[in-house]
């Protein structure tokens, strides 16, 4: 507690910030080591040459996307998470802290599982290569533009807000013990994935194994919710999202 009876809330807590930057970091080094030994069998397990997928290949897959959703989306969550953990260690329930990020990783984990499903069912569709690339300029047009749209809708206006001021969020959200912590965990992963769904959909444009677009990706929804401009920048997005669908689908026309 500070003199005036207030919680010292700007203080980040440094062994949470630690171990949240080291699971970050270890996604990418999975993320990475994938892209560069392909050869080795679970990366290849990753990557099915055709739709008939074994179940290793769903496994593997799942786990693949679970993996980059931890790494793309723990960045962005961050001032969240760090503001409820020390929340949770003034009120001296520090546990509950973690029980809040296994929820919101539960959700992310539900969004990996939809997206391994969508992933074999384009591919089986011939819209996706084996290196989860659009194989369709329709494709494509559509995931530009759904991206490009969303960016300007009143549910993205509501989630980003959320996200973006965690305080003003944990003290009208606030629910006690750990049944509390967990309830909050899902409701900000749901605003989470509310926020960055469409986003997430461009992963199959350039292909999940394209770590410049995904660190773009994981760039772009950091600074929406973290950077002072992010707002602006979102919409500056959205504009470039649809221009570069329109732009597909005329080329699709005058092809």
């Amino acid at each position: 507690m500070e003199a005036n009876g207030t919680i010292a809330l700007t203080r980040e807590e440094p062994r949470a910030a630690s171990l949240l930057m080291f699971v970050i970091l270890l996604g990418w080094i999975f993320l990475a080591w994938a892209v560069l030994d392909m050869s080795h069998p679970l990366a290849r397990l990753m990557m099915p040459m055709s739709a008939s997928w074994s179940i290793s290949n769903v496994l593997a897959v799942f786990i693949m996307w679970a993996i980059m959703m931890i790494a793309m989306m723990l960045p962005s969550a961050m001032p969240m998470i760090l503001t409820f953990v020390n929340l949770s260690r003034h009120k001296k329930q520090v546990i509950h802290g973690w029980i809040f990020v296994v929820a919101y990783l539960a959700i992310w984990t539900g969004f990996s599982a939809t997206a391994t499903t969508l992933h074999w069912g384009l591919q089986a569709s011939g819209l996706l290569t084996p290196m989860m690339t659009s194989n369709s300029m329709w494709l494509t047009a559509i995931l530009l533009l759904v991206a490009g749209v969303v960016q300007f809708t009143p549910l993205k206006e509501v989630c980003l807000r959320h996200c973006r001021t965690p305080m003003g969020y944990l003290m009208t959200e606030w629910k006690d013990g750990a049944n509390g912590a967990w309830r909050m965990g899902l409701k900000h992963g749901f605003i989470c994935l509310g926020c960055c769904w469409a986003l997430m959909g461009l992963l199959f444009v350039a292909g999940v194994m394209n770590l410049v677009w995904v660190a773009a990706l994981t760039a772009a929804v950091a600074i929406e919710k973290i950077h002072p401009a992010g707002v602006k920048v979102g919409k500056f997005l959205g504009f470039v999202l649809i221009a570069l669908g329109v732009f597909q689908i005329v080329s699709l026309n005058t092809g």
